[in-house]
């Protein structure tokens, strides 16, 4: 807890933490089992960034809502991951993504903020939503979460791998 100096309580939102809350602070969220990807052409690769919105490819670009703005951009894509564990092991519990346009030539890029937390948020509630991907890009995303962690992805369900099959 933090204190002003006439002792007064002061917020902070904690964001990642492993202990359980009550009372104060109680229903924050938790993003300790939480982890970001991006998604760019047939690679993905993880960047932890993107949870503040400072992934590599993000940094310098000044973001629009109005994607006509953005001609020139290329697609990538943020994969919110949320893992989980049960008697087999770990697993990838929860995976959803959200769109993103780029001109790094411009500094110029689009996206949907409110997507982008929403999506967490349905991640995080253990949602798979993988719309909008094409099969090059459901190939870098499944590539990636095997070559980062094999048995997670064995113990992991149906409905990821089905997802993800090109």
């Amino acid at each position: 807890m933090n204190f002003d100096k006439k002792g007064k309580k002061n917020l902070s939102l904690n964001v990642v933490s492993n202990k359980e809350h009550k009372g104060f602070g109680a229903g924050m969220i938790n993003l300790s089992q939480m982890s970001s990807m991006i998604i760019d052409g047939d690679k993905a690769y993880i960047d932890i960034g993107a949870l503040h919105a400072k992934s590599k490819v993000e940094k310098g670009i000044k973001f629009l809502t109005d994607k006509e703005e953005v001609p020139n951009g290329r697609k990538c894509w943020v994969a919110w991951v949320a893992v989980d564990r049960n008697e087999e092991g770990s697993y990838y519990a929860g995976v959803t993504v959200c769109e993103m346009l780029i001109d790094e030539e411009a500094r110029r890029g689009w996206k949907i903020l409110a997507d982008h937390v929403n999506k967490m948020d349905k991640a995080l509630k253990r949602k798979f939503i993988l719309d909008g991907l094409d099969d090059t890009e459901k190939t870098a995303l499944r590539t990636a979460l095997i070559e980062h962690n094999q048995e997670w992805w064995e113990n992991s369900g149906d409905e990821l791998k089905e997802g993800l099959s090109a």
